[in-house]
């Protein structure tokens, strides 16, 4: 196994520092609508867990479930409004150009740590 404890501890390190982040952005400016993104933080990943399971286990199959790919759609959909959402509340004036430089931030970081965690703790298929 290529990933142990330490993999685990960084990859916490860096979710607890993007979830600081995004609270930092609401607390210091004394605006709590970049708050709302914490919540696309934590749905984005449900979709692909809940369809995932539909995708074929076999390699070779070039086959995709639309089920599946709705998943995709929907997570998609999430993570782009999480980037979209600080964007559109600097532009109208709701929040400051710094909380919503800190809520992408913290959104980089939440949303990597995602992508790393799934990439190294994907199950192995051993023949």
């Amino acid at each position: 196994m290529a990933a142990g404890v330490r993999t685990i501890v960084g990859l916490s390190v860096c979710l607890a520092c993007g979830f600081l982040l995004s609270i930092l952005s609401c607390a210091l400016y004394g605006n709590w609508w970049p708050l709302v993104v914490v919540f696309t933080y934590a749905f984005a990943p449900l979709p692909n867990a809940i369809f995932g399971r539909y995708v074929s286990s076999d390699p070779l199959a070039d086959v995709s479930s639309s089920v599946a790919d709705f998943g995709r759609f929907l997570t998609s959909i999430l993570v782009v409004s999480g980037f979209g959402l600080p964007l559109v509340l600097a532009h109208s004036g709701i929040i400051a150009v710094p909380a919503m430089l800190m809520s992408i931030g913290g959104g980089l970081l939440v949303y990597g740590t995602i992508i790393v965690y799934s990439t190294l703790f994907r199950a192995q298929s051993d023949f």
